[in-house]
């Protein structure tokens, strides 16, 4: 067998979501079995898993702790996240671990995979109901979406009824792909959104600078007493929840045609995340600065104060709600494949099996619809999400994996600084959780 064809029958083995022979691919309706996924095609996916909903929050969070304590936050969770990543990949190699649920499995057994896979399902429910957004609510207060300022008031251009009419025309057609990589396309458009969104608020940004009309940002948070310091913690969970991409990162390498060159995209991605993020937070501080809301989405939808004010709002706005639908197939695809392995863990391949695949995909898409519609504030679900699953999926887990050891190739480093993640997630987690409920109850 030559090295190609040894390569091809590895990704096909690896797809955990797809058949596992060739044969079974052909009855599952692929026709040829395809060529491995490429190095771009694999950036754009994670990325696109990465930059979700989260990135709305993160002026807020700039907002929260300043300007400076805010950067460095999202610097040192890049960081810790790449490192968490890497973790999960070097751990999967020992023991030929195709899935995050793999390596948890083979630490912890069965109870530790079924935890993973249920907090993966948590959250990711939780990203995809908030990433439905087109109007918000902040503080109490309903932001109309364009639609509502455009055309007026009814129940036709209500939050409700769009999101039932994008679902169906954008999201159901995107769902129904069987493989990760059909959906690198829509995941470079995904992050090309971004891009116009973030570009878009760059210049508005500058436009005003060069004006004068922006004001000095906060450098640093200002604490007036112990409620307004543990209330800082409640960053934390928010850009842990933007990072959180760990479930997709193994359906990613699966399709990899060179599965050694998961480690440089996890680099790649994680550098181009944070500085989209960097970017977002700063330039959406500085742009609102202490009026900045927690869905920075809500702030477009006044005058800016510059010429062509509407236009650039509705920009901000048409180009998010692109990025966002686009993001929902990529990170749907974990959750289904976690559903599916938690409800039927001896079955057939999903892909394999029509009836399952299109009954999962519905409860999946009919849940999140409703969550969408229902949560008033984004804020919540990421504090809640990031402080308690998001914290297990992105650092806690994969540090325990490092402390447990099974195969016994774990570093002198890798426990520090797998100690570290530990009582830095807990830490902030357990202060955050205590903040927001002392703030609910008060």
């Amino acid at each position: 067998m030559s090295t190609s064809q040894s390569e091809h029958q590895l990704v096909d083995e690896r797809t955990l979501l797809l058949p596992t022979s060739q044969n079974e691919e052909a009855q599952a309706g692929f026709g040829k079995p395809s060529r491995g996924a490429s190095f771009h095609g694999s950036v754009f996916n994670l990325s696109c898993t990465v930059i979700g909903s989260g990135i709305m929050s993160l002026p807020a969070t700039l907002n929260m702790l300043g300007l400076i304590p805010g950067v460095a936050l999202i610097i040192i969770a890049a960081f810790l996240t790449e490192a968490s990543i890497d973790f999960l990949l070097r751990f999967s190699k020992p023991g030929s671990a195709f899935s995050y649920g793999d390596v948890m499995g083979e630490a912890f057994g069965k109870v530790g995979k079924v935890l993973l896979q249920l907090c993966v399902i948590i959250n990711n429910i939780g990203s995809l109901t908030v990433g439905c957004f087109s109007g918000s609510t902040s503080n109490g207060v309903h932001h109309a979406g364009i639609l509502e300022e455009s055309l007026g008031v009814h129940w036709w251009t209500g939050r409700a009824f769009v999101l039932i009419v994008l679902t169906v025309v954008v999201i159901v057609p995107l769902i129904c792909f069987k493989r990760i990589d059909s959906l690198r396309f829509t995941s470079a458009i995904s992050i090309t959104l971004a891009v116009v969104f973030l570009v878009t608020v760059i210049v508005i940004t500058v436009y005003k600078l060069i004006l004068g009309s922006i004001e000095a940002p906060a450098l640093f948070p200002s604490v007036t007493g112990l409620t307004s310091f543990l209330n800082l913690f409640t960053a934390f969970p928010v850009v842990v929840f933007a990072y959180v991409c760990h479930f997709n990162v193994h359906s990613i390498q699966n399709e990899l045609e060179d599965s050694r060159r998961m480690p440089a995209i996890v680099q790649t991605t994680v550098a181009l995340c944070a500085f989209v993020y960097v970017m977002t937070g700063v330039f959406g501080f500085l742009l609102f600065g202490e009026s900045t809301l927690s869905d920075l989405l809500s702030n477009f939808d006044t005058d800016l104060g510059i010429p062509y004010s509407s236009v650039f709002n509705d920009i901000v706005r048409i180009s998010y709600i692109g990025h966002i639908l686009l993001v929902y197939p990529i990170v749907l695809f974990p959750l289904r494949l976690n559903l599916d392995g938690l409800l039927f863990p001896s079955a057939r391949p999903l892909a394999s099996d029509n009836v399952r695949f299109s009954l999962i995909s519905s409860g999946i898409v009919v849940i999140t619809l409703l969550g969408a519609i229902l949560i008033p504030s984004i804020w919540v679900a990421f504090e809640f999400t990031g402080a308690t699953v998001g914290a297990l999926i992105a650092f806690i887990f994969p540090a325990c994996i490092v402390l447990k050891d099974p195969h016994g190739i774990a570093w002198k480093k890798d426990k520090i600084v797998s100690v570290f993640m530990i009582i830095v997630a807990v830490v902030s987690s357990v202060v955050a959780i205590y903040s927001d409920a002392l703030s609910l109850l008060t």
